[in-house]
């Protein structure tokens, strides 16, 4: 091959692959384009362009405040990619109470996007403190403005279903790592779920992991032993209807917040 057939064969696979990655790019958009605005879509670009995503997938879950999309990474990885929604007013009132008073967000506007842009920042901050006390949830990797990039729980598309949907096999142990896991967030991560039911604890193949963190607050937070109080109960709830024996919630409770420093 003469040198002017190898310049052209790198121009050409250099234009190819350009190419290629503007398919890819485009077709992540299509699956969201109808529905997000354009920050949205231009923070997608931006998770795709820095590598952290590279392919999109459909919905896998859906709500009122948020979707959720199964995504890959360039290795093939599964990705949750949780993409808040910018309009939803009712929404907007619900979690201003979960943001005011928490030292670690204390300048705030008022404005729908700022909002849910904290909320997202949050959720990731929450999760990153959950996960390195121990705490078993989905891996936070990423976020931009409204954008949520977690671990992937379930397989090939299919999220773990909830306790509630499939109760663990051994409810007594299960009710022991639940509260070993609201015991290190609070202790270790200085943080309280404040949203804990059997409606956002996954069970994949008997492991729990907890999710939906954009809720919880710093222990400083005026009504974080309340929510701590109010977590604790929903669990014990929960297990008393599979059957187990379990501490009354203010035993459970003031064992818990005499360790607090």
């Amino acid at each position: 091959m003469s040198y002017f057939e190898e310049d052209f064969e790198k121009v050409r696979r250099r234009d190819e692959e350009r190419r290629r990655k503007r398919r890819k790019d485009e077709d992540a958009f299509e699956i969201v384009e109808e529905v997000f605005d354009r920050p949205t879509l231009m923070a997608l670009y931006d998770l795709i362009n820095d590598g952290i995503i590279d392919r999109m997938f459909g919905v896998v879950a859906t709500g009122k405040e948020a979707r959720v999309y199964w995504a890959k990474n360039s290795r093939g990885d599964d990705l949750a990619v949780k993409i808040f929604l910018k309009e939803t007013s009712d929404f907007r009132r619900s979690i201003i109470k979960y943001i005011d008073g928490d030292p670690r967000f204390a300048r705030m506007r008022r404005d729908i996007r700022h909002i849910i842009k904290i909320w997202c920042s949050k959720e990731f901050k929450n999760l990153k403190e959950a996960f390195a006390a121990g705490v078993r949830v989905p891996e936070p990797i990423a976020f931009r403005e409204n954008i949520l990039v977690m671990k992937f729980i379930g397989d090939d598309g299919v999220p773990a279903p909830l306790i509630r949907e499939v109760p663990p096999g051994d409810p007594e142990e299960a009710f022991g790592t639940v509260l070993e896991y609201i015991k290190r967030a609070v202790l270790k991560a200085k943080i309280v779920h404040a949203d804990l039911s059997e409606y956002n604890i996954m069970n994949w193949n008997e492991e729990l992991y907890i999710i939906d963190w954009g809720s919880a607050v710093h222990i400083t937070h005026p009504q974080a032993l309340e929510f701590l109080r109010r977590d604790i109960s929903n669990i014990v709830n929960f297990f008393r209807k599979l059957g187990i024996e379990t501490p009354s919630v203010e035993d459970i409770y003031k064992r818990l917040i005499r360790e607090i420093p």
